[in-house]
């Protein structure tokens, strides 16, 4: 590992560690698509990309939908929890000058992508710009709160956990029938998405985020949604290989932010051979089936668990929940994995799924 990555990923960790010994001081703002988000697509009248619905949240708490695209948790709610705070609430479900936001923010929002025109057939969503655009409204209220320079260093202490990526592959670049797929070779697409997202993290660096974690894109070829476009099921290879050359490139880019911005951290969090590994040998982890998802979707129209859907019965044997997303059961190895990269030196209190 490099002696970057490994230097920040200290920092993170001693960071979270010392929060936590301070009365769970820590505050997060969480950027990203429906693998993290927790609520803000309820807000939108016209989005498609919501889930409201059952069966989405049935092993969840209170076993109701809440916006979260799984059975259950998301990885997000569940480092949340091992770092002993709250997750952060979704941004739209608060007022504008809500005390809330003192604790942590999410704008994760399903179809975001890095591009302003990813997911743009689900006609309501918050795309990465979007999100900063409410982060900076959300400076703006810490700033009338606590004042400019207490708000500059409550802004520098935070932790951002950006995750983001995968809906411009799966909801545009590999789409034929949107223009990106046509216009662009691979090579082409990713330098589009590397200068756009150069260009907005260096604007969360302006408005003040300092400890950044992007958390880089699994094996997309082997979800439910790509599979389908096998004769046989298997995993698409060949975007396997562009999410690998897309995290490579990513790890550059935050190298390069770190040499340019002064007292930036930007870290990456890679997860790819843990998911690939959940999928290739889930017996290995409790599982039996990570080819489908316990969901039975149709992917012809949109890949999510409706409430005519049927149910498998075991849904903690099941990696995925539906085409797109993993079950409550995968998020909790996931997260734990991710967390002992990130934070090894700090407590594991996380409860474990009850797997019903």
């Amino acid at each position: 590992m490099p002696r970057m990555k490994l230097s920040f990923i200290a920092y993170f960790a001693v960071t979270a560690v010392m929060a936590i010994g301070a009365s769970a001081s820590l505050v997060t703002f969480i950027f990203g698509d429906s693998l993290t988000e927790v609520g803000n697509n309820n807000h939108f009248q016209y989005s498609l990309a919501r889930s409201d619905y059952p069966f989405y949240g049935i092993d969840y708490e209170g076993g109701q939908a809440t916006g979260r695209f799984t059975n259950g948790r998301t990885i997000g709610d569940i480092l949340s929890a091992k770092l002993g705070i709250s997750s952060p609430p979704p941004y739209l479900s608060l007022s504008p000058n809500d005390d809330a936001i003192l604790q942590g923010v999410s704008y994760a929002s399903g179809g975001a992508g890095i591009l302003n025109d990813t997911g743009l057939y689900f006609i309501q969503r918050l795309s990465f710009d979007d999100q900063i655009n409410y982060f900076n409204k959300t400076r703006e209220v810490i700033i009338a709160k606590l004042g400019e320079e207490a708000a500059n260093k409550f802004c520098n202490k935070a932790l951002y956990f950006i995750g983001l990526g995968s809906n411009d592959y799966v909801n545009n670049f590999l789409q034929p029938f949107l223009a990106d797929g046509q216009q662009y070779t691979h090579d082409e697409f990713l330098e589009l998405l590397l200068s756009t997202l150069d260009q907005q993290l260096t604007r969360l660096y302006k408005l003040g985020a300092r400890k950044i974690v992007f958390h880089g894109l699994g094996p997309l070829g082997c979800i439910p949604s790509q599979r389908v476009k096998s004769k046989q099921g298997q995993c698409l290879h060949r975007v396997n290989e562009w999410v690998l050359v897309f995290n490579a490139r990513v790890q550059k880019l935050l190298a390069s932010l770190n040499q340019r911005l002064p007292t930036a951290g930007f870290a990456f969090a890679d997860t790819y051979q843990a998911v690939l590994d959940l999928i290739d040998n889930p017996t290995n982890y409790g599982f039996k089936v990570s080819n489908t998802s316990c969901c039975n979707v149709d992917t012809s129209v949109g890949g999510l668990c409706l409430p005519n859907s049927k149910l498998c019965k075991n849904r903690h044997e099941y990696v995925f929940w539906d085409a797109f997303h993993p079950s409550d059961a995968a998020n909790a190895i996931l997260a734990d994995k991710l967390f002992s990269s990130l934070f090894s030196d700090s407590p594991s209190i996380a409860p474990t799924p009850t797997g019903r």
